[in-house]
């Protein structure tokens, strides 16, 4: 199993539960309370405890403490940027999209049988 396919099969709950571990190990490895943590984040202790066991943290919770310990610009790794790129902008005639499009129904004729012309 390649290591991509190991990260889809994996749900919510265990992706949050790895982000906290890799959190509390960071936090514990610079050496850092979770009470002076928290206040550096503007968080509860209780909700710091909750962000490292992978408790149903909240987007806004995890992102105070990134910036607490100074790891913000790793954020840009979670999301690459989707920014047209110059050959598509050619194609699209300097057009970026604004909305996306469902997927077209394919025309499906008669199939082709033996004795039948075309």
């Amino acid at each position: 199993m390649s290591a991509s396919s190991a990260i889809d099969a994996r749900s919510s709950n265990a992706i949050s539960e790895e982000i906290g571990q890799k959190l509390e190990r960071l936090r514990l490895s610079r050496n850092i309370t979770q009470s002076q943590l928290a206040a550096d984040a503007g968080i509860s202790e209780r909700t710091l405890r909750r962000l490292e066991s992978g408790d149903n943290p909240t987007l806004d919770s995890l992102l105070r403490v990134l910036i607490a310990l100074k790891v913000q610009q790793n954020i840009d790794l979670l999301v690459p940027d989707s920014r047209i790129r110059p050959i598509e902008r050619v194609r699209t005639k300097g057009a970026e999209r604004q909305r996306s499009s469902s997927a077209k129904a394919t025309k499906k004729g008669k199939p082709w049988e033996w004795g039948t012309k075309g």
